[in-house]
């Protein structure tokens, strides 16, 4: 048997010869009869608890329409062109602005927006890439008594929408709807707040879990507080196309959108001696910051005690400073988790949430990363282990974990809910 895992571009082939079970969502099943562009046309025609999108137009003198940023596999194409003719339909004069949502990363590059949306759209829409650091607005107060500052872009417009995609996040449940609002086109100190380490810590704030979930509920209020109008969110297969889509109301059409999700992302897991696990892909494995969701399925697949190994390009290094100075300056694991559970929610540090919940799989998991040969000292530095192969990573684990008799093999890390 030879396992395919995305890596980068590409893939990288492993050849097990350890007992292995390959854990893989059932979102190859789901294989779109039609094109990405008729399928979202399709669900804008029917809204989910909304009136049309062109309705809504009418009368509106501004339109902010938030858009992901160059870290998301979102098919803007399939996304954007519907919503603007319909918006126009309604409203020829409308003023649409095209908001990108970097929440916390770095800005969108300008080649990365042409790549993502196409010529026509770059050169003939106006297009804002948010900044958590400025031009933003203070709007009110979540319940979990953090400020909601957000993007003038959003604040000020008379209709404010929403693309996106669907899928498993390992501590906001699922991605998409919300989401675009908060984190999105928020300020750093709502981002901080937001992902404070007592809402990670929480046992709700896990992949695929919605309700009770405290992150996702300070993501509802800010969504609400803005007066989110509609989104558009599409479910991806895993060549990362359309496969379907939910337009409506924020609440109601990602609701929708995520039961129809998770039964195709649900997988069964016997804990394993040793799981390898991948990000998916570009541009989802670009970083090792981006890499730690992918750890979390493997994280709930193996045995205490048990490696983790994740495969990841990360081809723009370890994406962000906070989470790699956290791991290189901790004495261990569990002094980083410690001290960040010590930290109040308006101390909240930048990455804090991605270094707790590494810390959180260090404390009872040695982790190996398969990547690039560049970023060895740094994997290491980071209280990692770094491998050349999965077939070293797996005899690495050995020395490491004890005997490896048994491995789960998750070819995408990022679509499955692990249970």
């Amino acid at each position: 048997m030879q396992i395919e895992l995305p890596y980068g571009k590409g893939n990288i082939v492993y050849t097990p010869v350890k007992q292995t079970r390959v854990l893989t969502s059932r979102l190859l099943e789901l294989k779109a009869q039609e094109s990405g562009l008729s399928i979202v046309q399709k669900a804008m025609a029917h809204p989910i608890g909304s009136r049309p999108l062109h309705e809504l137009a009418q009368g509106k003198k501004t339109c902010t329409i938030i858009i992901s940023d160059h870290t998301r596999p979102v098919p803007s194409r399939d996304i954007l062109p519907p919503m603007l003719e319909e918006l126009r339909a309604g409203n020829p004069a409308m003023d649409i602005t095209l908001l990108v949502a970097t929440g916390f990363h770095r800005l969108t590059t300008e080649a990365e927006l042409r790549s993502k949306l196409g010529d026509a759209v770059f050169d003939g829409e106006k297009i804002v890439v948010h900044d958590c650091e400025r031009n933003n607005v203070f709007v009110g107060t979540l319940p979990s008594q953090a400020p909601l500052i957000a993007d003038r872009a959003a604040v000020d417009t008379e209709l404010l929408l929403a693309e996106g995609f669907i899928e498993p996040h390992f501590f906001a449940g699922f991605s998409g709807g919300r989401k675009s609002v908060l984190p999105g086109i928020c300020d750093r100190a709502t981002v901080l707040g937001n992902h404070c380490s007592a809402f990670i810590d929480s046992a709700f704030s896990r992949t695929g879990t919605l309700e009770g979930n405290p992150i996702h509920r300070d993501m509802v209020a800010a969504a609400r507080m803005l007066h989110l109008s509609f989104i558009v969110n599409v479910v991806i297969d895993e060549q990362k196309k359309t496969a379907a889509a939910f337009a409506g109301n924020f609440e109601q059409a990602h609701e929708k959108g995520c039961a129809f999700l998770k039964p195709y992302c649900s997988v069964h897991a016997e804990l394993a001696d040793a799981s390898v696990a991948t990000n998916g892909g570009a541009p989802l494995d670009q970083n090792i910051y981006q890499c730690v969701k992918g750890m979390t399925a493997a994280e709930a697949a193996t045995r205490p005690g048990g490696a983790v190994i994740l495969c990841a390009e990360c081809a723009d290094g370890v994406g962000g400073n906070g989470i790699y100075t956290a791991l290189r300056n901790c004495a261990d694991p569990d002094e980083l988790y410690a001290r960040i559970m010590a930290t109040p929610a308006d101390k909240t540090e930048p990455d804090q949430w991605e270094s707790q919940i590494l810390a959180r799989i260090l404390r009872k998991h040695p982790v190996i990363m398969v990547t690039r040969p560049e970023l060895k000292k740094t994997v290491g530095e980071m209280k990692m282990l770094y491998a050349a192969t999965v077939d070293e990573a797996v005899s690495l684990a050995e020395s490491v974990a004890g005997p490896v008799k048994t491995v789960n093999v998750i070819p995408n890390g990022v679509s499955v809910i692990v249970n």
